[in-house]
């Protein structure tokens, strides 16, 4: 059968096909060879994903929504990083062997120096959307697959991986590139937002409808107007290269001052659009976002306008979803409620205000360390000062170093043109809170560990060393001793960080549920006519469940809750998620036999839920096999059933997909 016959002609791009096939010939491939091919062992692929985490954490929550849309089509669908290595895989389980025999698996490289023409090597080195079909490919062995790649970029326009789906050719639809292409910009969307949190961020499309939707234009500004980054959307709309836009200002931009866009949306009605005219002349609908908090305390100074737009009295723009609209006020005495953990922490980290002793804290996702560590802060004589918080765990490492430590005009492409002030510099005089300092680099560390040192930082591409006074706050999920002997983590920065280390409980351990529930919905919104309180069925709700997101979830949770029951006294149980009834029905009935430890902190365990705890004195190298015969025995029991298996451990069920993937390679 002549596969390449059936192929539409949209997909054969001659051209990029023929030329890709003359790189193959250039490197020495032979079309007929069968490929050899050599996975990353399991530490070296964990240490591959710890350095693309960004990418990886972002994309999988897209990578389930589109396996979900293409399930039983005998295909899979692929992560990889910039030079092609598979970082990840979701596939139907009557494909997986036969894309095991052709070596499409987490850990090998597809990169066309390795596989020919393929629609991942081929995509990288094109920059764009490609799709590779059966007699397309190079290697005759992968003539079984029909495959469809869009490379996925970073916030600055630079490549960082890839998203494809591969699957069998008498599977072919000439959708599925759309699908994958749709889900790369759905990723990328992720990110911008993710890095550009701290930014005004202008929301914007021609037509209103799209605004708020995977076609909206996204652009990113300083609050003096200086133009960060954008989106392929904006891009394309203002119809110039993002190395162009970056000498623009937001006024050159859309016609009028930034300063005004900001007294617009102070005056505007909740989710009403602003006009604004592109340099083309086409009128567009925009929506404006910042966040408050986080520019007052900055650096750079926040616009009179901006200041206006986010005073007790005026209507505020849309604000990220970072924090819960819930969350606790940020002092140590709100943060007591009741629990005697929790208090006991509290009245240890009392006793160091004023002192500049760094603290340490630790406790699973969720468990409310950021809200600690801001109550240190206004706790402090220090309070005046700024408050600057960095998730070391949502960047790449080469945005972490730029981040932190900022960088000189020209330090490197893609970057603002006259460089950018780092979260140390902005944090001076103040409290830098470092999150998930466990996922930091080695080489960061490093300069981190000279800046703590020194009191002192030199931004990237600098020679100048500027001098900072700050108090610094780290936490983590992350077991940072077992680090320390794998070698992945600084132990003399540890004995940096941990002047005092405090373990926050996760919330199912915690006995103050009811008084948190009543803190957290009295933080409503008083405009709102929301409930203040939940019936005696949801509180005994409640109590049942296991809580793997913690305190987070609980403040979602609260606030679906509230809004389902708007205009009711209180919320009953039909205005609970149902995902969260559900969850709570599969729990086992005494959780608390069973307190949980943190996964392993090898790289299994980034969702941040938690296996029950291991029998005592379980050495260190038999934690993982005891992980996996605790999720083979739980699925034994429950026949197989991956989702009910997940919620009853409490974990992802990428985690369990992954330990059977990692049983499987080992037997």
């Amino acid at each position: 059968m002549n596969h390449r016959a059936a192929t539409p002609p949209a997909i054969g791009r001659p051209d990029v096909i023929a030329q890709a096939h003359a790189r193959s010939l250039e490197v020495g491939l032979r079309a007929s060879e069968t490929p050899d091919f050599h996975p990353l062992r399991r530490p070296a692929l964990r240490e591959l994903v710890d350095r693309n985490q960004s990418l990886y954490t972002h994309a999988l929550p897209v990578m389930e929504t589109l396996h979900a849309q293409i399930v039983d089509t005998q295909s899979m669908v692929l992560l990889t990083d910039n030079h092609g290595v598979i970082l990840h895989s979701l596939g139907d389980s009557d494909f997986v062997e036969k894309a095991n025999r052709v070596a499409l698996c987490p850990g090998v490289s597809w990169a066309e120096a390795d596989r020919g023409t393929n629609a991942i090597g081929t995509a990288l080195i094109d920059g764009q959307p490609t799709v590779v079909h059966a007699g397309d490919h190079f290697l005759h062995a992968n003539r079984i697959l029909t495959c469809s790649c869009a490379p996925i970029a970073d916030p600055f326009g630079r490549t960082i991986g890839a998203l494809d789906v591969s699957g069998d050719t008498r599977g072919f639809h000439k959708h599925t590139l759309a699908l994958v292409r749709m889900s790369a910009q759905m990723i990328e969307n992720h990110l911008f937002s993710n890095q550009f949190v701290d930014a005004i961020r202008v929301h914007f499309h021609a037509r209103a409808e799209f605004i708020g939707t995977l076609y909206e234009g996204l652009a990113a500004f300083a609050p003096d107007g200086t133009f960060l980054s954008a989106n392929r959307s904006a891009l394309f709309q203002l119809g110039q290269p993002l190395a162009d836009l970056q000498r623009q200002t937001f006024d050159a931009l859309f016609g009028i001052a930034l300063a005004r866009l900001l007294q617009q949306i102070a005056r505007a009605a909740p989710g009403e659009n602003i006009v604004l005219t592109l340099p083309s002349g086409v009128r567009v609908v925009a929506r404006g976002e910042f966040a408050a908090p986080r520019y007052v305390a900055s650096a750079e100074p926040l616009p009179d306008a901006a200041r206006a737009a986010t005073s007790g009295g005026a209507r505020a723009a849309a604000r990220p979803c970072e924090a819960s609209p819930l969350a606790p006020l940020a002092t140590l005495d709100t943060l007591d409620t009741g629990d005697a953990q929790v208090s006991a922490i509290l009245r240890r980290v009392a006793k160091l205000r004023g002192r500049d002793i760094p603290i340490l804290v630790l406790g699973k996702t969720g468990t409310g360390k950021e809200w600690l560590a801001r109550a240190i802060h206004h706790d402090s004589p220090r309070r005046a000062a700024p408050f600057v918080a960095l998730n070391c765990a949502s960047l790449p490492d080469t945005l972490i170093e730029a981040e932190l430590f900022g960088y000189e005009d020209g330090a490197f492409t893609g970057a603002k043109k006259r460089g950018s002030v780092g979260k140390i510099v902005q944090a001076d005089g103040g409290t830098l809170f470092l999150d998930e300092i466990g996922d930091m680099p080695l080489a960061q560390q490093v300069r981190l560990m000279r800046v703590l040192q020194e009191r002192t930082v030199v931004p990237l591409g600098g020679t100048r060393a500027i001098p900072v006074d700050l108090r610094v706050v780290c936490a983590t999920h992350r077991n940072l001793r077992a680090m320390i002997e794998a070698g992945t983590f600084r132990e003399d920065l540890y004995y940096r960080i941990n002047g005092l280390v405090v373990t926050l409980p996760a919330l199912r351990e915690r006995s103050d549920l009811a008084a948190l529930v009543e803190r957290m919905l009295a933080l409503q919104p008083d405009g709102e006519r929301l409930p203040r309180r939940v019936s005696d069925a949801v509180l005994e709700r409640f109590a049942q469940c296991r809580w793997p997101g913690n305190l987070r979830q609980l403040a979602n949770v609260l606030r679906t809750a509230s809004i389902m029951a708007e205009g009711a006294e209180q919320i009953e149980l039909e205005d609970l998620p149902e995902d969260f009834l559900q969850d709570c029905e599969d729990a086992p009935a005494d959780v608390s036999a069973q307190p949980p430890v943190p996964v392993s902190s090898n790289g299994d365990g980034d969702d941040g839920r938690a296996l029950p705890a291991a029998p005592v004195n379980v050495a260190p190298a038999r934690m993982e096999d005891w992980q996996a015969t605790l999720i083979a025995q739980t699925l034994a029991r429950l026949d197989g059933n991956v989702s009910a298996a997940a919620r009853e451990l409490g974990l992802a069920r990428n985690t369990v997909y992954r330990y059977l993937r990692r049983e499987n390679t080992t037997h």
